[in-house]
């Protein structure tokens, strides 16, 4: 982590996300926390929000982390990576322990939970995000696998 670093922390939900930015030591740079649909149109709102950011605080470089619960954040994440941009997974129990320290309180909302994240990212506790490759595909036939050995 450096000081072109932009921090993103995605607060995943079903419908609509909540995303938030710092920098590399945690201090926030953007004003408001952006709320974007699960959805492409949605993604193309965050992608175009990261550029703008990227340009305003001259960030060369954007990390993204999220919480791995549920399914909804899997879209998010293989998008993400579609546009290169990197994606990092932190524990959901690492972000409820660190949630007191940012402001003294157990208070919960999508955009304190966004800061949170980005403050556990960017103090490097996250795994980093390989979508897995399916086993089957189409261009490899069951019978085919059966036959390596």
């Amino acid at each position: 982590m450096t000081s072109q670093h932009a921090v993103v922390r995605i607060d995943i939900a079903k419908d609509v996300h909540a995303a938030q930015v710092t920098d590399y030591r945690g201090r926030v740079l953007s004003n408001r926390h952006l709320s974007f649909t699960n959805t492409r149109e949605g993604f193309e709102k965050l992608g175009l929000w990261l550029q703008d950011i990227r340009g305003k605080y001259g960030k060369s470089d954007v990390i993204v982390g999220m919480e791995p619960t549920g399914h909804y954040w899997y879209n998010l994440a293989n998008w993400l990576l579609e546009q290169g941009i990197e994606v990092v997974l932190v524990n959901p129990v690492t972000t409820h322990r660190n949630k007191e320290n940012r402001d003294n309180s157990p208070s919960k909302n999508d955009p304190k939970d966004a800061l949170v994240i980005a403050d556990v990212v960017s103090r490097g506790y996250y795994t980093n995000y390989a979508p897995q490759s399916p086993y089957l595909t189409k261009s490899r036939p069951l019978r085919a696998i059966a036959s390596i050995g």
